[in-house]
């Protein structure tokens, strides 16, 4: 069987038969809507190996898609074919039990989210390293499995039902245990066995410094793009110490590509620029990489002075040729005028002195 059995234990109501911090990730996201509408189906559950997205299903295409190359060419149709009933399965289970949260919180006339995320991270010898399990209402907090006491955590009044419901039962955390433990960790390990080549590659980030200087402060920014695997650290330095409570920091976000691409800020005193380095660590880089900002308006110059050389050298270029033609089409004229007279030619061809 295929990782996508969590709603089978009967997540978030007790309905019976229902981003990576480790070197492998497996992660999968339910997203459940009560009003549907077009462009927004009423069921979304996709799947993420080490932060790629792997695989898709929704209520309107009605079956699950691989949305990597690598999965799609390594597991057969009879894989995809369980997966999808799987989907469909977790699908009716969301529906009955939106039914029965709305319900609790006595809800109704407006739409309403119900969500789910759970999977596992290994290390690279395969070794399990730890759990997610996690439930959210309206965007809220639910309810969490805690593997270590096999207990759960409610966030809420309408979660304590649920909480009781299911540690009444006895069987709901052994099952989520042993889905943990086993069935995500081995098909973890047979996906990066599949997928070893995209999934452990090393793409190096491109890093460009820039600046902007506004009401005498100067912020500097240092963008990295297109590196692969995720982790990656950038900070800004000065005079060689690390600035972090200084440094505004974007999250680090997926390219269409498969690649990553982040970014980090600082405010400076313009006179102190040149105090300033970006520090940028990725484990494709042999050792940590240092940039400096390069003012664009000393580039920008050196290029308008380039730029106006080879202009001037075409106008004068240009210029000659145009006196050239001019100077040359005087003389013809002036020689074939004896011609038109009825003169001889014979010295048509001539230069006089």
């Amino acid at each position: 069987m295929g990782p996508g059995r969590a709603l089978g234990v009967g997540l978030l109501l007790g309905v019976l038969g229902a981003a990576a911090s480790g070197p492998h990730s497996l992660r999968y996201f339910f997203v459940s809507v009560s009003e549907p509408s077009p462009g927004v189906p009423e069921y979304v559950e996709v799947g993420y190996m080490d932060g790629n997205l792997i695989s898709r299903y929704d209520s309107d295409m009605g079956r699950v898609e691989p949305r990597a190359d690598w999965m799609e060419k390594n597991l057969d149709r009879q894989y995809w074919d369980r997966e999808t009933q799987i989907g469909q399965s977790n699908q009716q289970i969301v529906r009955v039990n939106m039914d029965t949260l709305r319900g609790r919180y006595n809800q109704s006339g407006r739409a309403h989210t119900l969500q789910h995320m759970y999977g596992c991270d290994i290390r690279e010898d395969g070794t399990f390293i730890r759990w997610f399990n996690q439930d959210a209402y309206d965007g809220q907090d639910f309810i969490a499995f805690d593997m270590d006491t096999m207990t759960f955590t409610a966030a809420d009044t309408a979660a304590q039902i649920t909480k009781r419901k299911w540690e009444a039962d006895g069987t709901v955390a052994e099952q989520m245990k042993h889905y943990v433990e086993n069935t995500c960790v081995e098909w973890l390990g047979k996906y990066v066995s599949s997928g070893r080549r995209v999934l452990e590659r090393k793409e190096p980030p491109t890093v460009r410094v820039s600046g902007k200087e506004a009401d005498g402060l100067l912020t500097l920014y240092c963008r990295a793009y297109g590196f692969y695997p995720r982790p990656i650290a950038v900070s800004w330095l000065k005079g060689g110490e690390v600035r972090d409570q200084e440094t505004e920091r974007g999250s680090v976000a997926p390219n269409s590509d498969g690649t990553y691409y982040t970014w980090a800020s600082i405010e400076a005193r313009p006179e102190e620029k040149d105090e300033y380095r970006c520090r940028v660590e990725h484990a494709s880089l042999p050792e940590p990489g240092l940039f400096a900002w390069e003012p664009e308006s000393n580039l920008l110059a050196i290029v308008l002075g380039v730029v106006v050389a080879v202009v001037v050298l075409i106008a004068i270029i240009a210029g000659y040729v145009l006196w050239k033609r001019k100077s040359g089409k005087k003389n013809k004229d002036y020689n074939m005028a004896p011609s038109s007279d009825g003169g001889s030619g014979s010295s048509a061809t001539g230069t006089s002195t």
